[in-house]
């Protein structure tokens, strides 16, 4: 289930909805005076961006780590 924060354009007040709440929130309200944020979206993101890195390290490290050994096997 998707959260959102939904912040009112004008008086700068936030709401934090889940989809149920989003979709009665705006049934309620207009649409053209928020700003939405998928919440969950954001998180994916930052931890996809977090996973990402961790591979490049991890392959540079084993990229090191085989250098020196094959320089230790031939030298």
């Amino acid at each position: 289930m998707n959260k959102y924060k939904i912040t009112n354009l004008r008086t700068g007040k936030n709401y934090f909805l889940n989809e149920e709440e989003k979709t009665n929130f705006f049934k309620k309200n207009k649409l053209q005076n928020y700003d939405i944020i998928n919440l969950s979206e954001l998180k994916r993101i930052r931890r996809n961006k977090i996973l990402d890195n961790i591979a490049i390290v991890c392959f540079f490290g084993a990229t090191i780590l085989s250098i020196i050994l094959i320089i230790e096997k031939y030298y």
